[in-house]
């Protein structure tokens, strides 16, 4: 099949969470397994332009009708660690993607309502007619409103959508504006509930909805989150939306690119190592001790490692690390906040453990550091209020790194209680809390550590047993290609 990714992050130039991951992994699944396969991203001047090989200008003059004039835009081409991808760059006085920064801004609704358009105008003219589109978040989800409603009567009849959501807590709610803006001006007929009218605010529209309206396909990024959003209040009000067109919903879990994520052939650790070479894990333990100057002792290290954010369960993490510290633990963080009180809250944390040669908090994100701390750390906590997916489980069991998690969403469909699970011992793999409190988070806590210390063997045997686990892009990428197989020809 020929696919076409439209995208607002590609990892490594352009990331800023999982999302990049699941774009660059699922690509490269895809065209392993035979498929053409290209990716249209918006050209920030953020990008990581070092890991673009060969940038040139594939289409040099795209005019995008944008309100009652046109917009010139020049299409960039090259390569992402051997992925294909597009770049577009409007010249606006609007300066979209030139704000040093990919997300967070006033007018971000025009801003990737723009790219969208624009991504769909450079299909038609360059002749792109790909089997599938595949769409993610809010940020393109006006995407297949403008191919069903406009450009499939120019020209982009063959195309069908797949839409991807990562994260409903996000919908891109905005107003009438972007109607005008992208050529979509019957307002009355866009502003109704079974279309992209937001289901509370009737003044606005909703982009993450008309994007489950108007695809053919959506898929969420875990089974459990698929049951989440159907059935609980995570969906934020698109619960109606979803039961509507609950036939074409459905959950596909993330995977971890191992040719990045793995103990056996990672370059940034002390030492690579493996199941049946588990001891080199101590080397990298060892070696991050070393990088923040924590005692050599006969102690876990417990790691966090992400974003800072409600969603990722500040309280319950500021917690893990005051039990952590007096329950014979080490403690690291690795993390930063867009949120102002929060990234102030962990800086007053950072002062008061500055000097405790148990704890380190490093405030700010460093992928090669990140890859150290996995490595390193004995367990790693993520105690989420909500979490779609969640790729740093993943990442933690490949490391060897025992998952404390809380049971919501992909937590739950990758992590299985070492004392509760109805699994196969062999199968168990991590410590899973149910409530989202401070007594919930330290009776998984309590465990794990309790095991570390008076169990070390059958510790061992959870960390082998995490480090089994396959959650590579194999089984979701063989999913996704069901999905299109299924809609290519409707």
């Amino acid at each position: 099949m020929y696919v076409i990714m439209v995208a607002t992050e590609c990892a490594p130039v352009a990331k800023v969470g999982g999302l990049g991951d699941v774009v660059f992994g699922l690509c490269r699944e895809l065209e392993i397994r035979g498929n053409a396969v290209e990716i249209i991203l918006p050209k920030y001047d953020c990008l990581r332009y070092n890991e673009i090989f060969g940038l040139q200008v594939s289409f040099q003059d795209l005019w995008v009708p944008w309100y009652d004039r046109s917009v010139h835009c020049t299409v960039y081409f090259g390569f992402v660690h051997g992925r294909k991808c597009y770049f577009i760059e409007p010249h606006s006085d609007h300066n979209y993607f030139n704000r040093r920064v990919f997300y967070g801004q006033a007018d971000d609704d025009q801003r990737f309502a723009f790219f969208c358009k624009a991504s769909l105008e450079f299909m038609l003219k360059s002749g792109k007619q790909p089997d599938i589109i595949h769409c993610h978040d809010w940020q393109t989800g006006i995407l297949p409103v403008l191919l069903f409603e406009m450009y499939k009567q120019a020209g982009l009849a063959h195309p069908r959508v797949c839409y991807t959501l990562h994260n409903l807590f996000h919908q891109g709610i905005t107003r009438e504006h972007i109607l005008r803006a992208t050529g979509l001006n019957r307002g009355g007929y866009f502003f109704s509930q079974d279309r992209l009218q937001d289901n509370f605010n009737h003044a606005a529209i909703n982009l993450m909805k008309g994007g489950i309206v108007y695809s053919n396909f959506v898929t969420t990024v875990s089974p459990r989150y698929a049951w989440e959003i159907m059935h609980t209040d995570q969906n934020y009000g698109l619960g109606h939306t979803l039961h509507v067109h609950r036939a074409k919903i459905g959950g596909i879990l993330n995977g971890v690119d191992y040719d990045v994520w793995n103990p056996e052939i990672d370059r940034r650790i002390a030492r690579t190592y493996g199941v049946a070479t588990l001891d080199g894990k101590f080397e990298n333990k060892r070696a991050l001790r070393q990088r923040f100057w924590l005692q050599d002792a006969y102690k876990p290290i417990v790691c966090f490692v992400g974003r800072l954010d409600q969603q990722k369960g500040v309280p319950l993490i500021t917690h893990a690390i005051h039990y952590c510290l007096n329950h014979g633990c080490q403690f690291i963080l690795l993390g930063s906040s867009p949120d102002g009180r929060i990234a102030q809250h962990f800086h007053g944390l950072k002062r008061h453990y500055n000097d405790n040669p148990d704890c380190h908090i490093e405030l700010g994100f460093d992928e090669d550091l990140s890859h150290l701390i996995y490595a390193g750390s004995d367990m790693i906590i993520v105690p989420s209020l909500f979490e779609p997916c969640g790729l740093t489980q993943m990442i933690g069991l490949k490391y060897g790194s025992v998952p404390v998690v809380r049971a919501t969403g992909g937590l739950m469909d990758t992590v299985f209680d070492a004392n509760h699970s109805n699994r196969p011992y062999e199968e168990r793999n991590g410590y899973v809390f149910n409530d989202f409190n401070s007594q919930g988070i330290e009776s998984a806590l309590e465990r794990a550590i309790g095991m570390w210390y008076m169990f070390p063997n059958h510790f061992r045997e959870l960390m082998v047993n995490a480090m089994r686990c396959d959650y590579s892009w194999n089984r979701p990428a063989g999913n996704y290609l069901n999905v299109y197989e299924h809609i290519r020809d409707k």
